[in-house]
């Protein structure tokens, strides 16, 4: 079992894991490594990491103490892609290999109801484990999740549009706007996956005390309606197609209110992964506990309702534990 928190030791950590359509192994890997081969780099499928990370200053990449030494995903040629791009030195043919050989783990995959069993075995070895976001995506693996959280297992996971710079100077501080009325933001692909952006760029605005979700869309067209007790509406677009307009986040109040858009895709991951390793080193979550938990049961509340044609879901009745 590794002693948590870490210190200041060097910190080797492990990549793990690749969905089709999310290539966070390759610029997780390269922010927090600090260098890349651009001739790999070329090869990377993900057009938008190609773009981001090139126009970076090389003085921004890396952080300080910390190195992905080892990587594994689901197909074994992208680890060996990663491994080329980043500078990673060990590529392990399972990912339970990297037991014993590294510090932390960051799972990089994002479909929910594989978190629990992708997560396992570090958990079980106490290992500490950082997963992409969404934690998960339904009631049982939740109840798991918190199950391990109150045994005192190190467990993180977020979305990295908390960490969007457009959106933190509005954590919390809206008071020029007067009560807050309407919250809305537009994302793209599905709510399974990226309802958890919209969601966790809101929640740091309103805070915590949701009340209920209802999901009058479809699998492919979610528009989702949540409650808070603060007297605050907010409404959620995830249409499959809206690439082009997505991203989009509108804050009203009484008294005024801002519309936005994050735009600086690396320093949001930058920043997340700081996070990350700041509490590798201290113990203290960038996110708390009771936030994860409210955000996941936000995430199970949206499929329910849509898969219940449009109910309400109270969150009351959504049990962690």
């Amino acid at each position: 079992m590794v002693k948590f928190p870490l210190g200041d030791k060097p910190l080797r950590l492990a990549m793990l894991g690749m969905t089709e359509g999310n290539g966070h192994p390759y610029s997780w890997s390269i922010i927090v490594n600090g260098s890349y081969d651009a001739d790999a780099l070329a090869d990377c499928p993900y057009a938008t990491i190609r773009d981001y990370i090139a126009k970076q200053p090389a003085e921004t990449l890396g952080i300080a103490g910390a190195q992905v030494t080892h990587v594994w995903t689901d197909d074994p040629a992208d680890a060996l892609q990663v491994a080329a791009v980043a500078h990673i030195p060990n590529v392990a043919n399972r990912a339970e290999d990297v037991i014993g050989h590294v510090d932390a783990v960051l799972i990089a995959t994002d479909i929910g109801h594989q978190h629990v069993a992708r997560a396992r075995p570090f958990v079980e070895a106490g290992i500490p484990v950082f997963i992409d976001k969404p934690l998960c995506d339904n009631r049982e693996d939740l109840q798991q999740f918190s199950q391990w959280a109150a045994q005192g297992h190190p467990i993180l996971s977020s979305s990295a549009m908390r960490y969007a710079k457009e959106f933190a100077p509005y954590h919390q501080r809206t008071h020029e706007f007067g009560d807050l009325r309407h919250v809305t933001m537009t994302m793209a692909k599905k709510w399974e996956t990226y309802g958890i952006h919209a969601l966790e760029t809101i929640l740091p605005i309103t805070g915590p005390g949701f009340v209920s979700v209802r999901n009058t869309g479809t699998f492919e067209r979610n528009i989702v309606h949540l409650k808070h007790r603060d007297g605050i509406d907010v409404t959620i677009s995830v249409i499959g197609d809206q690439i082009g307009g997505s991203g989009f986040l509108t804050i009203a109040g009484t008294q005024g209110g801002v519309q936005l858009r994050s735009q600086d895709t690396y320093h949001a991951f930058k920043t997340q992964l700081v996070g990350v390793v700041d509490w590798l080193r201290c113990g203290t979550p960038p996110v708390p506990w009771a936030e994860t938990q409210e955000l996941m049961k936000l995430v199970i509340a949206g499929i329910e309702s849509r898969d219940n044609g449009g109910t309400e879901i109270l969150i009351s009745d959504i049990k962690a534990g």
